[in-house]
């Protein structure tokens, strides 16, 4: 039984159509990629599968259970966490009183210390910077702390949108390696990313979009030596 699995999925904006029935499944441990130009419905996925989007038609089961209309504050109290497009950090909140509020939906309070322990030693630079005010880091270090918040709520699978969007090369492959890290600690990830060439280097299996189609999906390795694919999205 696949972790997560979206079926048939239809989701509108007014009268637009930006998903047009598609389907596909995350398997428990793996890395997936959602690949596409901007606008082919890769953030409306993610917003719909984390509650905050009502589908027109479909269904998403996570671990089994239907969760198509649960709200989205009870779907992280399930064990699923989103990293949202451009951080969305709370700005005038200290990065521990971001860190914590990831954990509101937790209600044992050695667990959630272990967590934080455990996100200070995959971010350092967020526990040297925790007394400090989010909307005063860098770009790269509250992508870190977006991240490090989401991992508090202790979940099974994170869903991340765009984390490398806006930053220098050196932090974009910083931010990689933290996901694959991420993935060997036991977390699923279902990855949206503009840079394909790392998102494939990275995932298990990917799903090409196309205006709200799945158009392609497979290997990851196989998909990134593709010809189609590498004209398309890899600049080769």
């Amino acid at each position: 039984m696949a972790m997560l699995e979206i079926k048939d999925l239809e989701v509108y904006y007014g009268v637009i159509q930006a998903i047009k029935g598609i389907s596909f499944e995350v398997n428990e441990g793996e890395i997936i990629s959602l690949i596409g130009a901007n606008g082919a419905g890769k953030t409306t996925i993610l917003h719909t599968v984390t509650g905050l989007i009502s589908p027109k038609k479909g269904s998403i089961l996570f671990e089994g259970r239907d969760i198509t209309k649960v709200p989205a504050h009870r779907i992280v109290g399930l064990g699923m966490a989103h990293v949202p497009e451009g951080r969305r950090v709370f700005a005038e909140m200290s990065v521990y009183q971001n860190l914590k509020m990831g954990a509101y939906t937790r209600k044992d309070k050695g667990e959630i210390e272990q967590t934080l322990e455990t996100v200070y030693r995959r971010f350092p630079r967020l526990e040297e910077r925790r007394n400090q005010l989010a909307g005063t880091l860098s770009g790269g270090e509250q992508q870190m702390l977006a991240m490090g918040r989401a991992l508090m709520s202790g979940p099974r699978i994170i869903l991340m949108d765009e984390p490398s969007m806006g930053l220098s090369p050196i932090l974009v492959n910083e931010i990689f390696d933290i996901i694959r890290s991420v993935s060997e600690a036991g977390t699923t990830v279902l990855l949206v990313e503009q840079n394909a060439k790392k998102a494939l280097a990275i995932a298990d299996r990917a799903y090409v979009l196309e205006t709200g189609r799945i158009v392609m999906s497979g290997d990851a390795k196989e998909l990134m030596n593709d010809d189609s694919i590498k004209k398309a999205y890899l600049g080769e």
